[in-house]
């Protein structure tokens, strides 16, 4: 018995890291909403977009409540490529409230996907609260496999965003909203207190749990040494 409590202890740590079931579900869920979409061929996010972005913001389950304006919230992951372009950050939870949904009306949940396409953007992200459109340019994505229909004004944009809901997928305004960290489930995560920026500047380990969205990232976003 004694032998049997020592291997626990010891193995305990291992996958402390990794947090509690629903903060481990809601990484998890991140990747598989990312999949997904981009496996969706036309109706993706266009892939040369999403190489060039800085960060990657996955809210899966975004809750809606019916036609009060401002009436949003989700939790979902953001990670950010390392300085040198080669590798993500650990995934920081994150809070995303209040602003419109664009063209989604009516209660029910949505999974929303944003990019980040610049340092500059990043550093926004760092605050411990902003908003979209306010302290960060922002627009709806395009959606197809590349951006020929795009817009000057969307490529000078720091933050774009869709929205998925039953079934349906498109580009999406998230001016109005307010991202934040959630300290506590990042403490839970990374077994101790943690900035955003520590995180997302990849300061701290990332936890196991990540490795399916690192797979997903490194596919549809792969580094290319020289852009």
């Amino acid at each position: 018995m004694k032998q049997l409590l020592a291997s626990v202890l010891l193995v305990a740590p291992v996958f402390a890291a990794d947090g509690p079931p629903e903060v481990t579900k809601r990484i998890h869920e991140s990747g598989v909403v990312l999949s997904e979409i981009m496996n969706a061929g036309d109706k993706a996010i266009p892939e040369d977009l999403l190489q060039k972005a800085q960060c990657v913001g996955i809210v899966p389950n975004l809750k809606r409540a019916g036609f009060i304006v401002g009436a949003k919230y989700g939790k979902g992951v953001l990670t950010c490529r390392s300085e040198n372009g080669e590798g993500w950050s650990g995934p920081s939870t994150i809070r995303i409230e209040g602003g419109g949904i664009g063209f989604q009306i009516g209660a029910g949940e949505t999974d929303v996907v944003f990019i980040v396409m610049n340092r500059s953007g990043m550093a926004n992200l760092e605050k411990d609260k902003f908003t979209v459109g306010g302290d960060a340019t922002a627009m709806a994505g395009p959606v197809g496999r590349s951006t020929e229909a795009r817009t000057d004004a969307m490529m000078h944009a720091e933050i774009l965003s869709w929205s998925r809901s039953r079934g349906i997928f498109a580009g999406v305004s998230l001016d109005g909203s307010t991202l934040r960290p959630d300290n506590d489930d990042n403490a839970k995560v990374y077994g101790r207190p943690v900035t955003q920026r520590e995180i997302l500047r990849s300061e701290v380990k990332p936890p196991h749990s990540a490795e399916d969205l690192y797979q997903q990232l490194n596919r549809w976003a792969p580094y290319k040494k020289g852009e």
